[in-house]
């Protein structure tokens, strides 16, 4: 007993059981494994017995209720710990990705500009070409209106009916002119939409 009385002097190992669960150390793990030691070998038949019994149960209590205040407190702390791990990992994925893309953009110039060749919809012919194939079109457009018109004169019959009178004014034609083929056969075309619209 005086032993016991000289360690509370002291604030011995009894003091680590008055300690906040988040302040002990090492040393006071040991000091009330220490104290709850020595109760349990105080426990004998005697007078003393119920008192030593109720002292051991009050301690291995107060120890019981550390280690609930430190495992809830972990848990807490690990929950904490994982969530701003799981916010930290989507940060990084966020500026990796951003990094990826500021990359894959090069520096251009006023007049340059990115194409990606997986897009279907990207440009693939050069300005030129695309002005050679609309004149192109208009040529053949032309050509079309022409023939459409000479096919609506053979329907009506008007150019079986005057089939000879054509056949006289492509003679005079070849005959005169000293042009190509091609412009004998336009200006044949023409003088039948003529002939055909001014009745000769």
């Amino acid at each position: 007993e005086e032993e016991e009385e000289e360690e509370e002097e002291d604030g011995g190992p009894e003091s680590a059981l008055e300690k906040s669960p988040f302040q002990l150390t090492a040393t006071d793990v040991y000091d009330i494994s220490a104290v709850v030691g020595r109760d349990l070998l105080q426990l004998r038949a005697g007078p003393q017995l119920p008192a030593a019994r109720a002292r051991l149960q009050f301690r291995i209590v107060r120890v019981l209720e550390m280690l609930e205040a430190l495992v809830s407190e972990s848990s807490v702390a690990e929950e904490q710990l994982r969530r701003e791990r799981d916010s930290l990992r989507r940060e990084l994925e966020q500026l990796r990705a951003a990094a990826r893309g500021s990359a894959r953009q090069p520096n251009l110039g006023p007049d340059q500009m990115v194409i990606d060749l997986t897009d279907p919809n990207r440009p693939r012919f050069t300005l030129q070409e695309l002005r050679d194939v609309l004149q192109e079109r208009n040529q053949l457009k032309a050509q079309l209106l022409v023939v459409q018109e000479e096919l609506q004169c053979y329907k009506s019959g008007i150019i079986s009916q005057k089939r000879d009178q054509t056949e006289e004014l492509e003679k005079e034609a070849s005959g005169s002119s000293a042009g190509t083929s091609k412009d004998s056969e336009e200006k044949t075309i023409i003088k039948r939409l003529f002939s055909f619209k001014h009745g000769k």
